[in-house]
């Protein structure tokens, strides 16, 4: 051994003199000759892969004057000396030996408030030397503990992106070397590393955050709150090695942390976001992490849980399917922090940043999920979080929250939630938006168990019904979520809810009343027929059937106090509409309802809108009103109590339109055979003077539709009608001839026509011949109207009064036939009435 060591030192000797001639040229001004004496030590040391020994005592020897080339003004000689540093160190047996004069050099040249190396790349050299130094050292490096920290401060704020990463990775070794004295100076490295976290390079971000993991882990731990922030931040970062190796570094602390029970709370949320992570791998790590933090939980307060852990470990009933439950420990560990948690989900769903109110509605989910029926004692706030945030612009966050809301709906008891959300769905909890608290109530509903939710149906479909909540807003959004209210009940509940059948369909009659939104109303019709579907009715009409009584009674409840925008008169107009033959069925209960809402002292638009509805209805009475002749037998009364006494003439221009609404229901009454001719004729006295009065009527219109009655009136009873009757009659036709609307010319003329039809056998022409004249001259008079179309109608009206009195008429055309403009048409009249008379036995003239 004596002789090996021996050889060992004249080798190194020999060196060293070898080196003597190069040592001596590194202080020449000369920077080539001090460049080719550094590579000629190179060559002659490092490279000759001499013994530990050896190379121990070379570099003891060549140590001071490489440090001094450290501060060589050419870049190239510093690189080499670094080089030569690093290489001694990796191969000697005891690089420790060089720490009391490296160390200073390097904190002198890399740790000072201002780095005096200007390159990059030597700075990265030079922190990789540190590490290896690290590596190599260990323990050794504890009396150095200043040195390196200032060194570690500056190299990781330094420009140059792997330096950056090469100081993390220093950090991170250091502090696992020399855990025990690493803490008392932890601290200092928090700030520059939060400078650097959000660094543009990715695997920058990465080599902080595990630094900072680090530094955390092994400083004191009160630095925790300084950094969670940032962290925070780097959850949704782009990279998902950045969001990965946050999920990594909090279950780290969660696990090892000393004081990691005073941040469960703070901890928790971090590593729990990364379950919802978009990115596979990182979800299904953060789960294995968090139940490896769980388990770790658990073990440690075995005796506190000893209970929970021999009864509770089944599932609870109707625990949403597909779903794997947490273990133990992650449940208590959410459920004892939920009070502090609750408030911060609360307050980052209203951060300005989309990202985070997106990434905070699905830790919510997560945490309602470990919470189970935990979360009854916290749902006060949880509703009001939970309003605010369906309210939110970014329909990810309003997803998520609806199916949070569903959660609770599964675990808390039904008696619970209902006696706050009815009471908001009553009272909205937002003014501005009074839809919200549907919204949350509607989810909630869809995750309760059918099994909970039937004995309190009834309760929540009265709600639903209750004018203030189906009546007083008209919001798209509101009737939307109105309408999803009951398609829940029908989902949910199925063929039970025949039970609130008739609320169900109030508050969907309702929505198609008060909305002007066609998407609206056809939903709203998807849900009366899914309402059938659930019920095994045939039809909508039997589901009208069905409440038809009850329906009536509740638009009639409010009739004395209708308008034109009485939700109650819209309403009705549905029920009335969609229920088709089987409104027939209950004449005797509606009329006693429009009696009410169209007498004349009632509002004048209100009642138009009723005239209309009930005209389209009167069109098709065999199909609607009077499906079971039922109408008829009130038809009467109805003509005498509602339709006569809105046709007396009042001022102004609403008057007019309502008589004109009025007109237009006669009309249909008249022709869809919703009255008798019998009936008619028995209020013929009555009704003759209204509709002839109403010939005079301002609106083209209004009188187009009296004179259209007159004719339906003569086709049904014109020739029943006396002559006293008939007589007044065409007088007023006749004015109508001059009217300024070719329309009602026409009419009046097909009038006239019909009522020349109908003088029958008991019409006495001659003790009437000066009515009848008078009509022939004032028709002769027409034949010259300009309009071509008049002049043939005419002619066609005088043809079939050559029937009535043939010598009559023959003698007034004579006497006016070389006055008329157009005699052919008086000369194609005159061979008419000859061929009738020839045809009746008379010579021809």
């Amino acid at each position: 051994m004596a002789a090996m060591a021996s050889g060992e030192d004249r080798v190194s000797s020999e060196v060293l003199r070898g080196l003597a001639r190069h040592l001596n040229c590194l202080g020449d001004d000369n920077k080539t000759t001090r460049k080719r004496a550094l590579e000629s030590i190179k060559e002659e040391t490092v490279d000759k892969k001499l013994s530990g020994v050896v190379q121990q005592e070379l570099f003891s020897a060549l140590l001071k004057p490489l440090l001094k080339c450290l501060s060589d003004p050419m870049e190239r000689c510093r690189e080499i000396a670094i080089m030569l540093i690093s290489e001694f160190i990796r191969c000697v047996p005891e690089p420790q030996e060089s720490l009391p004069y490296l160390m200073p050099c390097l904190a002198q040249r890399f740790g000072e408030k201002e780095i005096l190396e200007p390159a990059e790349e030597l700075r990265l050299s030079a922190t990789e030397m540190l590490t290896l130094m690290v590596e190599v050292c260990g323990k050794q490096l504890a009396p150095y503990l200043n040195e390196m920290i200032n060194i570690l401060q500056r190299t990781v704020v330094d420009p140059f992106p792997d330096a950056k990463r090469e100081s993390c990775k220093c950090i991170v070794n250091f502090a696992n070397c020399v855990p025990e004295h690493f803490h008392m100076q932890a601290e200092t490295l928090v700030k520059p590393l939060m400078l650097t976290i959000s660094h543009q390079h990715s695997k920058v971000r990465v080599s902080v955050i595990e630094a900072t993991g680090a530094v955390i882990l092994h400083g004191t731990g009160k630095n925790v709150d300084d950094v969670l922030s940032h962290l925070a931040q780097r959850l949704f970062d782009d990279s998902p090695q950045v969001r990965k190796a946050v999920t990594v570094t909090v279950s780290d602390w969660l696990l090892n942390l000393k004081d990691r029970y005073s941040y469960f709370h703070k901890l928790t949320p971090l590593l729990l976001s990364g379950i919802t992570d978009e990115v596979p791998e990182i979800s299904l790590l953060a789960a294995d992490l968090w139940q490896q933090v769980g388990a770790q939980w658990e073990k440690e307060n075995e005796d506190d849980l000893k209970d929970k852990m021999d009864f509770l470990l089944t599932p609870p009933p109707f625990y949403p399917e597909g779903v794997e439950r947490p273990g133990l420990g992650c449940r208590e560990l959410v459920v004892r922090n939920l009070y502090r948690l609750v408030p911060a989900i609360s307050q980052d769903l209203t951060d300005w940043l989309v990202a985070t109110r997106v990434r905070t509605s699905q830790l919510l989910s997560v945490l309602l999920l470990h919470a189970e029926d935990h979360s009854t004692q916290h749902l006060q706030p949880l509703l009001a979080l939970l309003y605010r945030a369906c309210t939110d612009t970014e329909g990810d966050v309003v997803q998520n929250c609806m199916a949070a809301a569903k959660l609770l709906g599964t675990f808390v008891a039904p008696e619970v939630f209902l006696k706050l959300l009815l009471d908001h769905v009553n009272a909205p909890y937002c003014a501005s938006r009074p839809w919200s608290a549907l919204m949350v109530m509607c989810a909630v509903l869809e995750g309760c168990p059918k099994p909970l939710l039937l004995p309190h149906l009834q309760q929540v479909a009265d709600t639903l019904a209750q004018p203030d909540v189906c009546q007083e807003y008209q919001q798209v959004l509101y009737l939307e979520q109105l309408l999803a209210c009951v398609d829940v009940l029908l989902s949910q509940c199925d063929s039970d809810c025949r039970l609130v059948s008739l609320q169900l369909l109030q508050v969907l009659v309702t929505v198609q009343s008060i909305s002007d939104e066609p998407h609206i109303s056809q939903k709203a019709l998807e849900s009366v027929q899914r309402l059938c579907e659930v019920q095994g009715l045939g039809s909508v009409p039997e589901l009208y059937r069905q409440h038809m009584a009850q329906l009536l009674d509740w638009v009639s409840a409010s009739v004395n106090a209708w308008s034109s925008y009485s939700p109650h008169r819209l309403q009705m107009h549905i029920i009335v509409v969609q229920s088709g033959p089987v409104i027939g069925e209950f004449v005797s209960q509606l009329m006693p309802l429009l009696q009410s809402c169209l007498q004349p002292h009632r509002e004048q638009e209100m009642r138009m809108h009723v005239f209309t509805m009930l005209a389209k209805l009167l069109l098709d009475a065999g199909n609607t009103l009077d499906s079971k002749g039922l109408f008829r037998k009130e038809s009467k009364k109805f003509l005498s109590d509602v339709l006569l006494p809105n046709l007396v003439w009042q001022a102004g221009r609403t008057s007019a339109a309502q008589r004109t609404a009025a007109l237009s229901c006669l009309l249909a009454l008249l022709h869809g055979g919703g009255i008798t001719p019998q009936q008619l004729l028995c209020m013929e006295e009555k009704l003759s003077p209204q509709v002839l009065s109403s010939l005079d009527e301002d609106s083209p219109m209004g009188r187009l539709l009296a004179c259209r009655s007159l004719s339906t009136i003569l086709k049904l009873v014109g020739s029943s009608l006396r002559e006293e009757s008939l007589n007044k009659i065409y007088p007023e036709l006749v004015k109508r001839l001059d009217d300024n609307s070719k329309d009602v010319r026409h009419e009046a003329l097909q009038a006239l026509g019909l009522w020349l039809s109908s003088l029958g056998v008991n019409y006495n022409a001659q003790l009437c011949a000066s009515h009848l004249q008078f009509l022939f001259q004032q028709l002769l008079l027409h034949l010259d109207d300009p309009d071509s179309s008049v002049q043939d109608q005419v002619l066609e009206v005088l043809k079939s009064g050559s029937s009535v009195h043939p010598d009559l008429l023959k003698k007034e055309v004579e006497a006016v036939r070389d006055k008329h403009r157009t005699c052919q048409r008086c000369d194609r009249l005159l061979q008419h009435i000859n061929s009738m008379n020839a045809h009746m036995g008379d010579k021809p003239t």
